[in-house]
């Protein structure tokens, strides 16, 4: 009599080899295969490290757009942009070695405008200074390029790149490659005869703000995608959260999204200072000379001419709306103190307030001192570290439960 433990051990073996015997017929052999122990969490793992790695490659793209602009601030302050009078992709790169390339260069700078009225004392040596100020800031640009196209193609080729951030990518490239050709639009339309012995040969202040723009634009993108690719997936809302809760949070992130837009404009509105000279009218604080509300303010007709032409209404606009900026920030800040923010907002947040009251400062002391170059370039650089403030935070608040 068979025990119920031999029993079963029986029965396992039979069934056993009816396996073997239909593996044998079927033609099939056993052959051992190895599954990753966690399949899922693998897959993530690999995901989470390709987001990484292309994350990482959109901030530091955004980062040479950072010096682009900062390059760009410094051509302009130093009066460089117009010492290159012809634009080639490639032909470009090379400088000029000898005394007589050199001389040749010259020579034909001193063809243009702002040779013969701002500088027709200027020697070959002053020459070359201004001349490898904007070669700087052109071979910084076609680096730019090559930050962008060469990563973004290989990222592409390994299919490393959803469906959506493809179509970014190209946008982004053509943001870069627009950047290239308003910058030669912008230098050509200071190479113009103007008419007037006393007329001062300058670019096109619209020309400059869409190749700032088109900058800044870009590096928004850029620091936008970048920080949703690093930053980890929001967190579940928590059951202790009141409804109330969400929906200051929700308010307080379109307060957040609409500063950014704010400090982008405010930048913005400078390249229209920069483009007319407009820092050097009224230097004085705060008010105009000795009047809130200049009377030249509007002499341009017609009227709406006066914020993209008339120098008065250009810094009238720019302080107009840096004085509005420091006023929302401050009110967000207080506002973002009394609600349940983690800790990254919060410090986030009085970045913010510090940074804004540094580049009001920066703003008044370049404005004071005659547009300093040091200064106004500081001044420059300061708007696109504010900007980075607002859109980092707004991008963490983003990511908070709905």
């Amino acid at each position: 009599m068979f025990s119920s433990g031999r029993l079963v051990s029986s029965v396992c073996r039979n069934l056993r080899g009816s396996v073997r015997g239909l593996r044998w017929v079927s033609g099939t052999t056993p052959t051992t295969t190895t599954t990753p122990r966690w399949p899922l969490a693998g897959a993530l793992g690999v995901s989470r490290r390709v987001d990484r790695i292309v994350g990482g490659w959109l901030l530091v793209c955004s980062g040479t757009v950072v010096g682009a602009v900062a390059l760009g601030g410094l051509t302009r302050l130093t009066e460089s942009g117009l010492s290159m009078v012809e634009w080639s992709l490639i032909k470009e790169m090379k400088p000029p070695r000898s005394q007589s390339e050199w001389e040749d260069e010259f020579a034909k700078y001193q063809q243009y405008p702002e040779y013969k009225v701002l500088n027709r004392d200027m020697t070959l040596s002053q020459f070359k200074l201004i001349w490898f100020m904007e070669f700087t800031h052109r071979m910084w640009g076609r680096g730019v390029g090559l930050c962008y196209l060469l990563p973004a193609a290989a990222f592409w080729a390994r299919g490393w790149l959803s469906g959506p951030m493809k179509r970014r990518v190209v946008g982004m490239g053509a943001l870069v490659c627009c950047q290239g050709l308003l910058g030669w639009y912008m230098v050509k339309s200071g190479l113009h005869e103007v008419e007037g012995a006393s007329h001062v040969p300058r670019v096109s202040q619209y020309r400059l703000a869409a190749h700032l723009g088109t900058a800044l634009i870009l590096y928004s993108a850029s620091l936008w995608n970048g920080l949703s690719l690093l930053l980890p997936p929001a967190a579940e809302r928590a059951a202790s959260v009141s409804m109330v809760t969400v929906r200051s949070l929700s308010r307080f992130r379109l307060c957040a999204l609409g500063t950014t837009g704010l400090v982008f404009l405010t930048a913005l509105s400078g390249a229209f200072v920069a483009g007319l000279d407009a820092g050097l009218v009224y230097n004085s604080y705060p008010k105009m000379a000795d009047r809130w509300v200049p009377s030249d303010l509007l002499d341009l007709d017609p009227w709406w001419r006066n914020p993209f032409e008339n120098p008065t209404t250009a810094q009238f606009n720019h302080r107009l709306l840096g004085t509005l900026t420091v006023a929302v920030v401050t009110a967000l800040f207080v506002a973002g103190r009394r609600l349940p923010l983690p800790r990254r907002p919060r410090l986030l947040l009085t970045g913010v307030l510090g940074m804004v009251a540094v580049q009001v400062s920066l703003g008044i002391t370049t404005l004071l001192l005659f547009v300093p170059t040091a200064l106004a370039a500081a001044h420059q650089s300061g708007s696109l570290a504010l900007l980075t403030l607002t859109l980092w935070l707004t991008k963490e608040l983003k990511r908070l439960p709905k």
